[in-house]
């Protein structure tokens, strides 16, 4: 297999298979703006769930105040 196969296989993959509910979605001719950016919408969502989860983890992390060292800190 060449790069050139394997570079032609991910577009393939993405032009086939992934873009599927958005080539049905172009054949509809939505007329709501809304409507035909639903997918998107959906994808900002959890990314913003995503971000809000991770800076939530981030802030405990930096609230632990347990010493986790392995090690002896006064040799």
């Amino acid at each position: 297999m060449t790069w050139k196969g394997f570079w032609e296989g991910i577009a393939s993959l993405f032009e086939d298979f992934l873009f599927i509910p958005y080539d049905a979605l172009m054949k509809l001719e939505l007329d709501s703006w809304w409507l035909a950016n639903i997918f998107s919408w959906i994808f900002l969502l959890i990314g913003a769930a995503a971000f809000i989860y991770w800076l939530g983890k981030l802030r405990d992390y930096n609230e632990n105040t347990e010493v986790t060292y392995t090690y002896d800190e006064n040799p």
